[in-house]
């Protein structure tokens, strides 16, 4: 049993779990102390094996939040489309990415970092608080607040969750047209059957993150050449020939 704003008590049905939507109440409190503009970001993609990360930044408009925002992961593709929609029109928004090559180079997790600080920078306006999803904050100029699960508690992590995963989709989509066969418009990048065959079948293409480790059993059947092997401590060393003197 649930309770509405109005006090009226909702009975659901057994086995159904009550999901409260993200709200605006942690913004709402910083405004009433005179802090604004106030972001949330979050990120889209840490998990596939090939495509960027897209992470995202927005600053609502407390009198225009569309109703409805929620996690990007808990709406229809469909719902996320109309949404993206609404907040491109009533916020202040910023998108940056984090290429496979970075991604090889920093790892996920510190390239996701380094993405969604970008995304706050390029905000048409400097907040002066940002909510973030996850544990780690970032080293931004104003004040960062990690917010675990934030994506289905402030609004606005909700949004920019939405944000960062169409723009993700929709480039995804675009790969799938430079590089056929992967099925990318589909899966877009994670590691489902589908793709995992296409990897075996193809081998990876300039997308894919070279250490993912499917990517690496590919890029070993189909490009043996690209992976450094750690020397084997069991191999025997090749024998020197023994020297002839002149003399001899």
């Amino acid at each position: 049993m649930i309770r509405e704003k109005s006090g009226r008590k909702i009975n659901l049905p057994k086995g159904v779990i009550a999901v409260t939507p993200p709200s605006f109440r942690r913004e709402r409190a910083l405004i009433k102390r005179g802090v604004w503009p106030v972001a949330g970001c979050d990120e889209a993609g840490r998990g596939p094996l090939a495509g960027p990360v897209v992470a995202a930044a927005v600053v609502l408009d407390p009198k225009r939040v569309p109703k409805g925002i929620d996690d990007s992961k808990r709406l229809t593709a469909e719902r996320r489309e109309e949404l993206f929609e609404e907040i491109c029109a009533t916020a202040s928004f910023s998108v940056a990415f984090a290429s496979p090559a970075r991604i090889d180079r920093d790892n996920v997790l510190r390239a996701s970092l380094w993405a969604l600080k970008r995304a706050v920078e390029g905000l048409p306006e400097t907040p002066k608080h940002v909510f973030v999803d996850g544990r780690d904050r970032l080293d931004t100029a104003c004040d960062c607040e990690a917010v675990i699960g934030g994506d289905g508690i402030v609004v606005s992590v909700a949004a920019a969750s939405i944000i960062a995963k169409v723009t993700r989709d929709r480039l995804m989509c675009a790969l799938a047209e430079e590089c056929p066969g992967y099925g990318f418009e589909s899966h877009k990048g994670y590691s489902v059957p589908e793709h995992l065959e296409a990897l075996d079948r193809l081998g990876p293409s300039a997308h894919h993150r070279s250490f993912f480790a499917p990517v690496v059993a590919a890029r070993e059947k189909h490009q043996p050449w690209t992976v450094k092997r750690d020397a084997d401590l069991f191999e025997p060393a090749a024998e020197t020939a023994p020297l002839i003197s002149a003399a001899e």
